[in-house]
Order: structure tokens, then C-alpha cells, then sequence
């Protein structure tokens, strides 16, 4: 198997310089950007997002993704200026040379599909022409949490493609095989993060979530590694199941859960 790796290098470090050590250390050559020097990927000014490009280039690194977090909010919420802030996004995103944007299908959204649909659908109309593709991730909580309902949103817009989250899956009780049946027509990319039964985040190949099987059935070439497997900074920020489980497997700080979970998926795809 052939792969190249994207990563969540928020989880190594908040700043920009010590995510560019941790990748460079890993040897992961793309970003899915999430968090940079305390400020969240959707708060980037354009000046900040041209000098983390050059400062990511002169590292030989690039970006994969906007680890966004549009979409992670209450249909009951003001949706103007969450839309206006992925407007502002899809310039960033061009700026920093990603030409993917993940995003997510609101909380408080069981049994509203038309909602969800409407805001969905002013995502992807803003997006347009602009070569940039939406990614939709399946979130504990959110409306598309299972598979029944991604594919609802997949059929309904062909253009929305799927971050497949094996572990954000296991903590709904989906079972992965039958959510990858349902749904590898829709995949553009997977994020790779394992867990146990009781949803507790465990590194690849040591949960519930078929990782091997999944790698070996999945057509694309980028996946991103999202650890989960220790306290990172700003993740007292982050919202519903992206608060990680600590159990099992919990590493002294932040750079060595990172590279633990490098090298299980390392381990997987039988690179060095």
C-alpha cells in the first residue's frame, strides 16, 4: 500500500514551529490545518495564512485540508456569521494552497434533514468555482453521525465528498465495514483514528475500526493521522467527541502520542 500522510500537527504542538519539527520528524509531508500559534484555522487573517504558507514551503511542507470547523454548530445558532466566516475560509484556504475543506452537518439536527440541507447547500453554492472541495465528517452528535444519514447528505449533494472517521463512527455504534459499504463512493480522503468499543481512542490497528481493512479497500492515496491519544493544547477548546478518551494508551506529552500514532499507521501500511 501506497499512502501519503496528512496530519493533524496541532496535536504535536500549538505553535507553527513545533508542528513543523513534529512533521518533518515523522517524516509527514502535508497538513490538515487546524490550529496554528493559539488561533483557530476559521480566525486566520490573510497576512498570517501567506506566512505560514512560506514558513510551511522553506520546510518542504504543504496543506492537505482547513481542518474547519464550520458545520459544528446548532442549527438553533446564528447561521449568517458562520457562513460569512466560510466565505472568508475559502480565500484562506486558496492562500495556503489547500484545495480541501472539511466541515461538519450541525448539532441539534435529528430528524431536520431539509435544515441541515438548506445550510449545506449555501456551503457548497459559496464554494462553487472556486476548486475546492467540501468534505464532509461524520461527528458524534451532529446530523450526520451514522452512515444512513451521510448518505443522505452524499445523495443529496454529489459534490459533498466524505472524511471517513473510523473512530468517530465506533463512538456512534456504527459499525465501520457496513458504514464503508454504504459510503466509499463518496470518500475523498480518511482520517485516521482508532477506537474501542467504548469509544475510548486507541492507535491504529488497536480498536474496533477495521483499520486494515478499510486501508486496503480505500482507492485514494492521502490519509491524516488524528491521534487523540493524549490532552493536546486547545483541546479543552474543541467541541463533542473530538474531546479525547485517555485510557489504555496515554503518552507523556504531546509529540510522543504523536509519533505513537504515526508509527501505528506506519505500521499498518508498512512504511518507514
Amino acid at each position: 500500500m501506497s499512502f501519503t500522510l496528512a496530519a493533524f500537527a496541532d496535536e504535536a504542538a500549538s505553535s507553527l514551529e513545533g508542528q513543523i519539527r513534529a512533521m518533518r520528524e515523522n517524516g509527514i509531508p502535508l497538513l490538515e490545518i487546524r490550529g496554528v500559534d493559539g488561533e483557530n484555522v476559521s480566525d486566520l487573517s490573510v497576512k498570517k495564512a501567506r506566512e505560514i504558507r512560506e514558513k510551511l514551503e522553506d520546510a518542504g511542507l504543504g496543506v492537505w485540508s482547513l481542518g474547519s470547523p464550520y458545520g459544528k454548530i446548532s442549527l438553533a445558532d446564528d447561521f449568517g456569521p458562520h457562513l460569512d466566516r466560510f466565505k472568508r475560509s475559502l480565500e484562506i484556504c486558496d492562500i495556503l494552497g489547500a484545495r480541501h475543506i472539511r466541515l461538519f452537518s450541525f448539532y441539534g439536527a435529528e430528524g431536520r434533514f431539509e435544515e441541515v440541507a438548506g445550510r449545506l447547500e449555501r456551503f457548497l453554492e459559496a464554494a462553487a468555482g472556486s476548486g475546492i472541495v467540501l468534505c464532509h465528517e461524520n461527528e458524534k452528535g451532529i446530523y450526520g453521525d451514522i452512515a444512513s444519514r451521510c448518505l443522505e447528505l452524499h445523495k443529496a449533494f454529489p459534490d459533498l465528498k466524505a472524511v471517513f472517521d473510523p473512530a468517530n463512527f465506533i463512538q456512534c455504534g456504527q459499525n465501520t465495514k457496513e458504514a464503508w459499504e454504504l459510503l466509499h463512493l463518496y470518500v475523498e480522503y480518511l482520517h485516521i483514528k482508532d477506537a474501542l468499543p467504548d469509544g475510548s481512542v486507541v492507535p491504529a490497528g488497536c480498536g474496533a475500526g477495521d483499520l486494515p481493512f478499510l486501508l486496503s479497500a480505500y482507492k485514494g492515496n492521502v490519509l491524516t493521522i488524528e491521534p487523540h491519544l493524549s490532552v493536546f493544547d486547545g483541546l479543552k477548546d474543541l467541541e463533542g467527541s473530538e474531546k479525547s478518551k485517555v485510557g489504555t494508551y496515554a503518552y507523556p506529552d504531546s509529540m510522543t502520542a504523536f509519533r505513537a500514532a504515526a508509527d501505528a499507521l506506519k505500521g499498518l501500511i508498512g512504511s518507514k
